[in-house]
């Protein structure tokens, strides 16, 4: 008799096409909880530029993995999939249904499969000839190098993610195999549990004009101004937080490095590069249940589909 795992309801999806409210109405139909996948809301103080959900907007539903850390400490994959065990836990124990939100596809798949990251070897001399190399050449030179050993990482990582090059870089130098292929493999495992895996999508240029939109909203709330907050209290450019979109943009601007129109278009531009990275992401898992947001405009018809969907795997 095989044992029955622990449900599991995943809304996934690029950025801007509408997670957040999905996961809440969901959440209120089903007695859930919701963890965020997502590797900046984690951080206080960071609210315009991470389009961070409101206290209000959460409608009493409880949420996890959101303000929890200073934009000084790290946050990586292993963290998250730690924290968001615990908090599946706590959901579980309360005798609720946890869902995960968000658009980070690796710290989902971390969580989902039970990546173990422990047997993961390191070389710090070739991670530091790696950082001269970004530092002297920038980051770009780094995927270069990416994309001769492993262009499929090179696809879904952005040229200015330093240290996420580095381990798929390091990660190829020291085992011979590219990262994106061991991760294809965790991908074969049997998930770790009685999982329902949504991703939300819809047409391209009607997702681009959301974005846009969100990000001319981040700008009419003060998004200079929360950067600029950020940026005298200490935190600076190096930091992975401020590494995040919306802000590194900012942090230019601050610098004199960029106008603040050319920030506000990089943002823009930038973030609709995302959103393909992370549906060419979610394209190579498996078992997604797709949902096009044109046939399902309303999100109560999503959340009715999804409920139908939930009944089918068991989970309620």
């Amino acid at each position: 008799m095989t044992e029955k795992k622990d449900p599991l309801v995943i809304i996934a999806g690029p950025t801007a096409v509408g997670k957040s409210d999905t996961a809440i109405a969901l959440a209120k139909k089903i007695n859930g909880a919701v963890i965020s996948a997502d590797s900046m809301q984690v951080y206080q103080g960071m609210d315009i530029g991470t389009a961070k959900i409101t206290q209000d907007e959460m409608q009493g539903v409880p949420h996890y993995l959101i303000d929890v850390l200073k934009p000084d400490e790290p946050f990586h994959v292993v963290c998250f999939q730690e924290m968001a065990k615990k908090a599946v836990r706590k959901i579980q124990k309360a005798g609720m249904i946890p869902i995960i939100c968000g658009g980070t596809g690796f710290y989902i798949q971390a969580l989902l499969y039970g990546i173990d990251f422990t047997e993961t070897s390191s070389d710090p001399t070739l991670r530091q000839e790696l950082e001269e190399i970004a530092k002297k050449d920038g980051p770009e030179a780094l995927h270069e190098m990416l994309k001769e050993v492993d262009p499929v990482s090179a696809e879904t990582i952005h040229p200015h993610n330093v240290k996420r090059q580095i381990r798929a870089i390091e990660f190829y130098r020291l085992s011979g195999t590219p990262i994106s292929a061991s991760n294809a493999l965790e991908r074969q495992k049997p998930p770790a549990y009685n999982a329902a895996y949504f991703c939300l999508t819809m047409d391209r240029q009607t997702l681009y004009a959301r974005i846009d939109k969100r990000v001319d909203l981040m700008i009419e709330k003060g998004l200079l101004n929360e950067v600029k907050r950020l940026y005298d209290a200490g935190y600076t450019k190096e930091m992975v937080s401020m590494q995040g979109l919306g802000y590194k943009e900012i942090l230019l601007h601050l610098e004199g490095e960029l106008s603040f129109e050319e920030a506000v278009y990089r943002i823009k531009r930038d973030s609709r590069h995302f959103a393909k990275r992370q549906l060419t992401w979610m394209n190579r898992e498996k078992d997604i249940l797709w949902i096009k947001r044109e046939d399902y405009p309303k999100t109560e018809d999503v959340v009715q589909y999804m409920i139908e969907k939930l009944a089918e795997k068991e989970i309620l």
